[in-house]
C-alpha cells in the first residue's frame, strides 16, 4: 500500500492502519483547492469503518491509548 502523503493534514500520531481516500492521490498541495478529506475512513484490519475493538475508525479515535493502535 502507498505511504501517506507527507502534506496530509491528518495527524502524525494516528494509527498506521487507518486509511482514507486522500492517501491514494499523488498531487502537489494546492491551498486554493478545498481538502478532499471527506471523513470517510476505514481500518486495514477490518476493511470497514470500525476497528477491531468495535470503535469507529477515524483520525480522532485512532490514536495512542486505543487497544488496536499501531504507531506509524
Amino acid at each position: 500500500m502507498p505511504e501517506p502523503n507527507p502534506s496530509s493534514r491528518m495527524s502524525l500520531d494516528r494509527c498506521k492502519l487507518l486509511r482514507w481516500k486522500g492517501m491514494f492521490i499523488e498531487v502537489e498541495p494546492d491551498l486554493s483547492v478545498p481538502s478532499m478529506e471527506s471523513g470517510a475512513c476505514w481500518c486495514v484490519h477490518t476493511q470497514n469503518c470500525l476497528g477491531p475493538d468495535g470503535d469507529t475508525a477515524n483520525p480522532q479515535a485512532c490514536k495512542p491509548g486505543r487497544s488496536c493502535y499501531e504507531p506509524i
